[in-house]
């Protein structure tokens, strides 16, 4: 199994198919901390990382959105002090592709290099 930090996204359309529960059961593995949540109907993964102050959580949310925006991939991201919140889903499928595993697994590499 590749992991999950080593792939690229891939371009998502309205027609894209959402991950299966057989994707699901394969990739959650490697996002362990990672929930799967459901907002208005749709699936999102979500995860809150906790930081020493706003400064630090502030500097995790720009790292993440310089890789977000590389990947052509956005989440939504709460910053708050001492902490960011930040869920994953494909706003085009309205739930979880592959992309959102992709990148809740380079998000949890930016957070193990912050702390």
């Amino acid at each position: 199994m590749t992991s999950l930090t080593q792939e690229k996204c891939s371009a998502c359309h309205k027609d894209a198919p959402q991950v299966t529960e057989a994707e699901i059961a394969e990739f959650k593995p490697q996002i362990p901390h990672w929930e799967i949540i459901n907002v208005d109907g749709e699936a999102r993964l979500e995860r809150t990382y906790k930081f020493s102050d706003f400064q630090t959580a502030l500097a995790f949310t720009n790292r993440v959105g310089e890789i977000a925006e590389a990947q052509g991939h956005h989440p939504a991201l709460l910053t708050e002090w001492g902490q960011v919140k930040v869920s994953w889903w494909t706003h085009a499928i309205h739930g979880l592709h592959r992309n959102d595993f992709i990148m809740s697994a380079k998000t949890d590499e930016i957070a193990a290099q912050e702390s």
